[in-house]
C-alpha cells in the first residue's frame, strides 16, 4: 500500500469578495496576503501535484490541513474543484482542517459543506452523536484516524486544541480490537511535539494529553502539517516504544528556498505488514526550473 501525505495549500481566491468579508481578523491575514504569503503559496505548484499524485500508483492520501488562506467561501469552492481532479476520488484522500480553515467561526461550515466526503468515517466508525471527529477510515492492513485541532483563536494567534472529548474517543479508538495488528496512523494538524508544539500563540495547547493517550496506547505514525517544515520528533509509546512524529513542508511553496520548497512525502507498506513492519519513506519534491515534482533527495526520507 502506498500512501501519500501533503499539507499546508493555502489556496487563494478573491473572486466575489467584498470589503465587509475584511471586517474581522481576515484584515490580518489579508496584510499578510499583500506583504508575503501570498507571493509564495502558488496554485499551479498544486495543479503540478496532482498530477503527479495521480501519476504515482498512490492508494490514498492524507491531508493535515490549511486548504484555505482565509476561509472565505470561495477559496473553498476553489480548492474542491482542484481536489477533485485527483483521481483516487474522496473516499481515498481524508481532508483535515487547519487553523486557516476556521479563521473566521464561518469557515468551519465550509469546511464542512465542501468537503465533508473527504472526511467521512466509515460506516461502522462513525459516532452516534453524529460528531464527526476524530475520523477513522481502515485501508487494507492501515488504520488512518484524523484528528480535528483547529478552531477560531483571537486575532494574532493560530493554536490548536484537540479537547477532552476527541481524546477519549481517540484512546478508545487506538485501543479497539478491530484495529488489532493494522498500522495506526494518526493525522493532526498542529504539531504534537518538539519546540513549535509548546508555543503559547501557534502550538498545540493539549499536547501533554494527547501525548499522555499516546503513551498509554501506541500509535505507528503521527503525521502533521502546520510549520511548512520537514520536521522529525518522537513521542513515547507504551512499553519503552518511541512514536515517530512527522510534520511536512507545504504543498505549494516557493520562494527560492530549498528546504522550504514544496513537496509531499510517500510511505509504501507492503502487503500483508502489520505493526513492527518497516516502511519505506519517499519524497517528491518540486522542481521550479522543470515545473513538476520530482524524487526528493534519499536523505530526506526520514526512517520511521
Amino acid at each position: 500500500m502506498r500512501i501519500a501525505h501533503f499539507s499546508d495549500l493555502h489556496l487563494l481566491s478573491l473572486e466575489g469578495a467584498r470589503f465587509l468579508d475584511f471586517a474581522n481578523k481576515r484584515w490580518i491575514g489579508g496584510l499578510n496576503l499583500l506583504t508575503n504569503r501570498g507571493r509564495h503559496y502558488h496554485a499551479h505548484v498544486f495543479d503540478a501535484l496532482i498530477a503527479d499524485i495521480n501519476e504515482q500508483g498512490i492508494d490514498h492520501c492524507l491531508y493535515t490541513g490549511d486548504i484555505t488562506n482565509l476561509a472565505l467561501e470561495q477559496e473553498f469552492a476553489f480548492a474542491r474543484e482542484r481536489f477533485d481532479r485527483l483521481a483516487l476520488g474522496p473516499a481515498e484522500i481524508t481532508v483535515l482542517p487547519g487553523n486557516h480553515d476556521t479563521y473566521v467561526a464561518k469557515g468551519a461550515d465550509y469546511f464542512t459543506g465542501y468537503f465533508a466526503d473527504y472526511f467521512e468515517p466509515d460506516h461502522d466508525w462513525a459516532w452516534d452523536d453524529g460528531d464527526a471527529w476524530p475520523i477513522v477510515r481502515v485501508r487494507g492492513g492501515v488504520a488512518i484516524i484524523g484528528l480535528c485541532t483547529s478552531l477560531t483563536t483571537p486575532w494574532f494567534t493560530a493554536y490548536g486544541v484537540v479537547g477532552d472529548e476527541q481524546l477519549a474517543r481517540l484512546r478508545g479508538v487506538l485501543l479497539d480490537p478491530a484495529l488489532e495488528g493494522k498500522i495506526r496512523i494518526v493525522g493532526i494538524h498542529h504539531p504534537p511535539a518538539g519546540s513549535y508544539a509548546r508555543s503559547r500563540i501557534r502550538g498545540l495547547r493539549d499536547r501533554h494529553a494527547l501525548g499522555a493517550v499516546l503513551a498509554e496506547v501506541g500509535a505507528e505514525m503521527v503525521l502533521h502539517g502546520h510549520e511548512h517544515r520537514d520536521l522529525l520528533h518522537l513521542l513515547p509509546g507504551p512499553d519503552g516504544a518511541e512514536i515517530p512524529v512527522l510534520g511536512i513542508q507545504s504543498g505549494t511553496y516557493e520562494a527560492g528556498k530549498p528546504e522550504r520548497r514544496a513537496r509531499y512525502r510517500l510511505f509504501d507498506i507492503a502487503d500483508g505488514a502489520g505493526r513492527g513492519s518497516s516502511i519505506e519513506i519517499s519524497t517528491r519534491v518540486w522542481d521550479p526550473a522543470a515545473e513538476r515534482f520530482v524524487a526528493g533527495d534519499p536523505a530526506e526520507a526520514i526512517a520511521a
